[in-house]
């Protein structure tokens, strides 16, 4: 029998459907996690037995700039040498304002804000930010596939662009460079989020050498925040939700070695390690009965062989 668009069935039927997705997130939610959860929520509850391993933070707003209002704020590293923290700012459906902003940390104040563009005003989304030794800010722009590069003193200073940015397939540039870090060794680490290619990038050279890390062990494709663990291990943030990444010879070649299996209903993308241990940040903040934010400790099980799970990290 075919369903009225208006019958109490079709209705019915919606409502069955839609309630699935509502029932798994609110029952992922009350389950015990695997791992420790910081959950960011006001007020906070009371803790339970049930949440023994969730630990409930309160939100603090630190900055509050008008001037932004509108855009988004996306990645954000903190340069402990400069007392400061720097911010990606971008429209995030227009993709025609990008931005740098640097706040002090002991007061909140903004020391700069340096706007981004492109040739021929070109959409751009940027995404994410790293700073090296000197202090130079470095962002990636998600859209057109180049890398901002910022002085210390907040000035621009030039684009970074290289061929090998460009997926072969145009849709695997609908989401380009995305994280980045900078190595103390003087380099950079970038991930192409859609086709998962990983790029070693000579801020040392005048010319910005641009070279393809070859990875082995599994795919990094839909890789977005990245993290350095160690100066051989770096932490790639995005769906899975955490893989770990080794490597032996200077970031010539690197393997996949481990991986996390976060929250099936969040979706992660960015990484911070703190003390050893990695928390991964996600998109979306969800939650029951309230909606909270979540940074989850990801706890990482080595592969061998046939994916097998021999040992955990």
């Amino acid at each position: 029998m075919a369903f009225s668009l208006c019958s109490t069935k079709t209705l019915l039927l919606f409502f069955l459907i839609s309630a699935i997705p509502v029932a798994f997130i609110i029952s992922s939610e009350l389950a015990k996690p695997p791992t420790h959860v910081a959950s960011a929520r006001s007020p906070s509850p009371k803790i339970t037995d049930r949440h023994r391993k969730r630990l409930f933070l309160k939100e603090v707003t630190v900055v509050k700039d008008p001037a932004l209002a509108g855009n988004s704020s996306l990645g954000i590293v903190v340069d402990r040498p400069r007392n400061r923290l720097l911010v990606a700012i971008s429209d995030l459906l227009g993709n025609k304002y990008n931005a740098l902003a640097a706040y002090d940390l002991s007061t909140w104040d903004r020391l700069f804000l340096t706007k981004l563009g492109g040739p021929d005003n070109e959409k751009a989304f940027a995404d994410d930010v790293a700073v090296d030794a000197e202090g130079n800010a470095y962002v990636t722009d998600a859209k057109s596939n180049k890398i901002w590069k910022v002085g210390a003193d907040g000035k621009f200073v030039s684009f970074i662009r290289n061929p090998l940015f460009i997926a072969k397939e145009w849709y695997k540039n609908l989401i380009g460079l995305n994280g980045i870090v900078y190595h103390p060794d003087g380099f950079l680490i970038v991930i192409h989020t859609f086709s998962g290619m990983l790029y070693k990038i000579d801020v040392t050279k005048e010319d910005h050498e641009v070279k393809l890390i070859k990875v082995a062990g599994g795919s990094l494709a839909f890789g977005d925040g990245l993290e350095l663990l160690s100066p051989t291990k770096l932490v790639v943030a995005g769906n899975p939700s955490g893989r770990l990444v080794e490597s032996l010879d200077g970031w010539e070649t690197a393997s996949v070695v481990a991986k996390f299996k976060g929250p099936a209903h969040r979706l992660a993308t960015a990484a911070t390690v703190k003390d050893g241990r990695v928390y991964l940040n996600h998109l979306l903040g969800m939650g029951y009965p309230k909606k909270q934010h979540a940074l989850v400790e990801a706890v990482f099980y080595f592969l061998r062989g046939e994916g097998n799970l021999n040992c955990w990290f």
